[in-house]
């Protein structure tokens, strides 16, 4: 038989174990086309890395 808890944890203690738990929200940085994107990515509205243009986006 597995062992069982002695005493109940409190619910204090429950959460300050979750405390870590919540999803952060998304860092986003400005391209210099205006566009947001993720930092250390390629922009995919403008195609450009760090001022240089990286791969060729195709406009419709």
């Amino acid at each position: 038989m597995p062992p069982h808890p002695k005493r109940k944890h409190s619910k204090g203690r429950r959460d300050r174990r979750r405390a870590h738990d919540a999803l952060q929200p998304r860092n986003l940085v400005d391209c210099t086309c205006g566009a947001k994107h993720l930092p250390h990515v390629v922009c995919p509205n403008c195609g450009k890395y760090n001022d240089r243009q990286v791969i060729e986006v195709k406009k419709d």
